[in-house]
């Protein structure tokens, strides 16, 4: 009898032990927070429609030297941190007087002191700058860098309705640009 209930004792471990295994296994493991979130900006028309989107990652500023630092001037950038930064045109646009098909494009910018140039780009699906072609480029254009009215914490992005369209309001620390969009004719 003994041996019959020192044998039932073990297997009771036994199993105990896979269940508690099992348990941990299949537990979730959840990623911590990004230090760098990501976030979306949507433009819809006046019917509610979705006409552009982007997909940014929004790196902190944190006490840094943002641009010419950090951000350094007259080098291509992933406008934002971690993947490159994703621009979506639900309708066929145009971008500072230049048509662009609807469908998904990288955002990258080379900013400068006074101007940046933004670009949008073929090749998606990107880790940062380090595919970047110029050779897979769509359109480039310049813009003016302007002063913000408040400090930016987050690099951050918005549309602002604009005339026939709207503006991509792109600002990060002290400054941002604007991108203009507007409906084919």
């Amino acid at each position: 009898m003994k041996k019959i209930l020192i044998a039932i004792f073990g297997l009771t471990l036994t199993f105990g032990n896979l269940n508690a295994q099992e348990d941990n296994m299949s537990a979730p493991n959840f990623s911590k927070m990004d230090s760098s979130p990501m976030d979306l900006a949507l433009y819809r028309d006046t019917n509610e429609e979705p006409v552009a989107r982007v997909i940014y990652s929004r790196p902190q500023r944190r006490d840094r030297e943002v641009f010419g630092k950090l951000v350094p001037y007259g080098e291509v950038w992933r406008t934002g941190a971690n993947e490159a930064t994703e621009l979506t045109l639900y309708k066929d646009m145009q971008v500072a007087g230049e048509k662009i098909p609807q469908g998904t494009y990288t955002l990258y910018t080379i900013p400068n002191e006074n101007e940046w140039t933004v670009i949008l780009n073929r090749k998606t699906l990107t880790w940062g700058a380090y595919e970047y072609s110029s050779e897979q480029d769509l359109v480039r254009i310049n813009v003016p860098v302007r002063k913000a009215p408040n400090d930016i914490e987050a690099l951050s992005m918005a549309f602002q309705e604009s005339g026939n369209g709207a503006d991509l309001l792109i600002g990060w620390d002290d400054s941002y640009v604007k991108v203009p969009f507007e409906p084919t004719m």
